[in-house]
């Protein structure tokens, strides 16, 4: 039985120590803050209750395996998912709106030729096809494997673009999402669609490899679900099999360094002062500077410090006063007009004007007081805390105005409806998770001789491992906990795990 440190409370790290725990092992989390769930937290007030992180599960088989590896109960009976149905409601620039039905093909392309014209919804069935192909072709390295040395061939983009011909010059291929937007969809508002799927994942069209094309087709093959209560219930339930599991946990006990001895990582040292023995590490949260090892990263250092910092989420949390629409969304996009001067300004530093905003209604009595009230989110993706001073009262109120007028195009009435309003920039999510500047970790995607790809979940310092949305396979709650099996896999069998079969 070995003693084992893991560093944070998020997703990914809770994953690997349940696994790591079934397997014998003395596991003890040490988390930074008061509480367990990293990302996945919640806002509660006056019988409002918000999700302040993701809304909504994508790929829920990565939580239903942990949970049947790890215990007797199964997902299902520990929280309660449904699929949101439809996905998702598109509301476009040109006054046009669409809903996407969830998990159904056939259902999508029925929408689309019905809203954008005849003709629309084959484009969007023939493009998820080819991002079907990516999927087969790199699904296994990209998500399902420990990240090698070679990477497993990710440098190369697993998408087939088609090739497009041009008058007296070489035919070109798509490398980017937007120029699959533009060369391929051939429709403003279906290039506006996918545009919109990179930015919520904190990725620009502009740059992401075409392979950034998996993100729609595993929220459309595999669909969206919801858990009841908000996804702060899938943090406790994972926290509740943690302790079943005899995992122990340290509150408010800052991680500053993992100390190296040997040759090996040996143990962690706490900000009051407390050293920790331990037989193996595992980093589950952003590494900070000085808390790893020079050693660790190998000979480039950490990848991520030669990064500018990724975007953050600005969010509006709004207790509305009158009952839920019958026939609402759980969640509508609001697109923008012009989406290139939106990524110009957010991936640059700067505001945008109209930003691409998000609204989120969950049709869930456990998030409102009555049924006379209802709870809604607003979120946008916008640009870290440090090149926009976050915390300046002026420009969050001016900015929180913004969104609630971008979303009462979707929502009518909505600013009468208004009881209170409270907003989260990237400044606060910088102070509750050291992240700079609020920065939230996109997936990993394959291409782009492997510049989207994150840290592999070994270290080249022995005995020291990465888990969470900071490394393979990247953000969001299913790629967590992917990285936690990963990492489990790895301590338990070693460095011939080749990830589960």
């Amino acid at each position: 039985m070995a003693r084992i440190a893991v560093i944070g409370a998020g997703a990914g790290a809770m994953a690997a120590a349940a696994r790591l725990a079934v397997a014998g092992h003395r596991v003890t989390v040490y988390e930074r803050s008061g509480t367990y769930g990293g990302s996945l937290g919640r806002h509660a007030r006056d019988g409002f209750v918000f999700d302040t992180g993701p809304s909504l599960l994508h790929l829920p088989a990565v939580y239903r395996d942990l949970f049947v590896k790890t215990g007797k109960e199964p997902l299902e009976r520990c929280v309660t998912l449904r699929q949101v149905d439809p996905a998702s409601r598109h509301h476009f620039a040109d006054g046009t709106a669409v809903s996407l039905p969830n998990a159904s093909r056939a259902g999508v392309v029925q929408a689309l030729d019905r809203a954008l014209g005849t003709g629309a919804g084959t484009r969007w069935a023939a493009f998820l096809d080819r991002a079907g192909t990516a999927w087969d072709r790199s699904r296994r390295p990209l998500l399902e494997e420990p990240l090698d040395e070679d990477r497993g061939g990710l440098d190369r983009d697993p998408y087939p673009a088609l090739r497009r011909r041009r008058l007296l010059r070489p035919a070109r291929q798509a490398t980017t999402l937007a120029e699959i937007g533009g060369w391929e969809l051939a429709d403003p508002r279906l290039a506006a669609l996918l545009d919109g799927y990179a930015l919520s994942y904190g990725l620009d069209p502009r740059r992401a490899p075409a392979a950034a094309a998996l993100l729609p087709y595993m929220e459309q093959t595999f669909g969206s679900w919801y858990v009841q209560g908000g996804m702060r219930e899938l943090a406790g339930a994972m926290y509740e099999r943690c302790l079943l599991r005899r995992v122990t946990f340290v509150f408010d006990a800052e991680v500053v360094r993992v100390a190296e001895k040997d040759g090996r990582a040996s143990g962690v040292e706490l900000a009051d002062g407390t050293y920790a023995e331990a037989d193996h590490v595992v980093l589950g949260a952003r590494p900070g500077p000085g808390l790893m090892p020079g050693q660790a990263w190998g000979g480039d250092g950490d990848p991520a410090a030669r990064r500018a910092p990724l975007p953050g989420r600005f969010v509006v949390l709004l207790s509305l006063r009158g009952a839920r629409d019958a026939g609402a969304a759980h969640r509508t996009v609001v697109h923008c007009a012009d989406g290139p001067a939106e990524q110009a300004a957010v991936f640059g530093g700067r505001i945008a004007d109209r930003p691409t905003v998000t609204v989120l209604r969950p049709d869930d009595p456990s998030t409102r007081p009555d049924e006379a009230h209802e709870a809604v989110t607003l979120t946008a993706t916008v640009a870290p805390h440090g090149p926009v001073d976050w915390t300046d009262p002026a420009l969050r109120e001016r900015f929180t105005g913004t969104l609630i007028d971008r979303a009462a195009e979707a929502v009518p009435g909505l600013r009468e409806r208004i009881l209170r309003t409270e907003t989260r920039t990237p400044a606060e999510t910088a102070a509750e998770t050291g992240a700079e500047g609020g920065s939230v970790p996109a997936p990993a995607l394959a291409g782009a001789g492997g510049a989207f790809l994150h840290p592999g979940n070994r270290t080249s310092l022995p005995g020291l491992y990465l888990a969470g949305g900071w490394s393979h396979p990247g953000g969001g709650p299913a790629h967590a906990g992917m990285s936690g099996a990963l990492v489990a896999g790895l301590v338990v069998e070693g460095d011939g795990f080749r990830g589960s079969r």
